[in-house]
């Protein structure tokens, strides 16, 4: 019998039948936490919901981290863009940061 663990629902990766992203499971995984440790991070989660998500993961890694990079470009192009719509608020913020510390 073939389950499906990921599943890809409005260009996002998924683990199926949660809100939980595919994103949040590699990254954990790239910080070098354990399967066990990463089921803990999330308790909608089983185990064996983690190492299918991870053996999805390693069976498409390079699908899945090109994936990554492509949103995490957006990610860095949205910032920029706000940042400069509001640059006296992000000048703000950097003086209460070195305030701060």
């Amino acid at each position: 019998m073939n389950k499906q663990y990921v599943e890809k629902t409005e260009g996002m990766y998924q683990l199926a039948g949660t809100r939980v992203s595919l994103d949040s499971i590699v990254y954990a995984f790239w910080r070098g936490q354990t399967a066990e440790s990463i089921a803990q991070s999330f308790p909608v989660l089983t185990l064996e919901h983690v190492y299918g998500a991870l053996t999805f993961y390693l069976a498409n890694q390079s699908e899945i981290d090109a994936y990554l990079k492509a949103a995490e470009a957006e990610f860095e192009a949205l910032r920029q863009a706000a940042r400069e719509r509001d640059p006296m608020f992000y000048q703000k913020l950097a003086d209460v940061r070195r305030q701060a510390a």
